[in-house]
């Protein structure tokens, strides 16, 4: 298990090259992908059965990145854990022919499970990725499906909510990045969510709620997620996070949901993360 202060350094790598590649290309999507930094620190550093040498490892556990605009941090990510080159990514992101675009495309990133951007399909295909998995004798593989809360306004997520729960899909862990701000502003104010713990409970899930820039929190309930019966409950966690988290200035802004940073916004982030 790595250390809360190693892990909390890899959150804040993920959030600096995630905006040196923003404002390289002078598009993208900051705020998102700051707040899901914590959560894939973790998931990739510490709870995920993974192998960058072979991504298509048999026995490797699966993430689908249902909210594909956080592509930055997903990248990030990857390339810190070993997949690819951080230079490569920070300085080819969303260029013409570059592999590394706007929403994650697992035909040419090594390490992406699926290509999304078109946002509420995240949920159905973790939803199929499990039943399949269920064809194999003693699968230990785990399901993990990281989903935006503002895509939760989209009626086939629901679809996929019950049907997870009829299937009793133990092996599935939704985790929400609950950042309650989406492209028109706040979530509650564009379509209500809440009361969203009791909504997941309704349809037969088992939910928990975490900080989602609690490291320690985080690698709790993800442990616990990565040991439960695959005939269970399926379980989500609402993790409570900030749009734009670790920059002052991003944070609980709604401008900076897709707007680039300009070089010198770049250079005053990258000093409050110290990276």
């Amino acid at each position: 298990m790595n250390s809360l202060q190693s892990l909390s350094q890899i959150a804040q790598e993920i959030r600096s090259l995630a905006l040196k590649a923003i404002t390289n290309a002078n598009s993208g999507h900051p705020g998102g992908s700051l707040s899901v930094a914590d959560i894939l620190a973790v998931l990739y550093f510490d709870i995920l059965k993974h192998n960058p040498q072979n991504p298509d490892w048999d026995e490797r556990d699966y993430l689908i990145i249902s909210k594909g605009h956080a592509s930055p941090a997903v990248y990030a990510v990857l390339a810190l854990a070993g997949y690819f080159s951080a230079n490569e990514f920070v300085n080819t992101f969303r260029q013409i022919n570059s592999k590394f675009q706007g929403h994650i495309d697992r035909l040419k990133v090594s390490g992406v499970e699926v290509s999304t951007g078109s946002l509420g399909h995240g949920l159905s295909i973790a939803n199929g990725v499990a039943l399949g998995l269920r064809l194999k004798a003693d699968s230990k593989n785990k399901v993990y499906a990281l989903l935006s809360d503002g895509e939760l306004q989209e009626g086939q997520n629901w679809e996929a909510i019950m049907a997870a729960s009829h299937y009793k899909l133990g092996n599935l862990t939704a985790i929400i990045d609950r950042n309650r701000l989406q492209l028109d502003g706040m979530t509650e104010k564009t379509m209500a969510l809440e009361p969203l713990p009791e909504k997941f409970k309704a349809f037969g899930w088992l939910v928990k709620e975490v900080d989602g820039h609690n490291i320690e929190a985080l690698q709790n309930v993800l442990k616990e997620s990565s040991q439960r019966d695959n005939t269970a409950q399926p379980l989500v966690i609402i993790a409570n996070t900030i749009k734009g988290k670790g920059v002052s200035f991003m944070e609980n802004q709604v401008k900076w949901h897709g707007t680039a940073p300009k070089k010198e916004e770049l250079e005053k982030a990258l000093l409050e993360l110290k990276v």
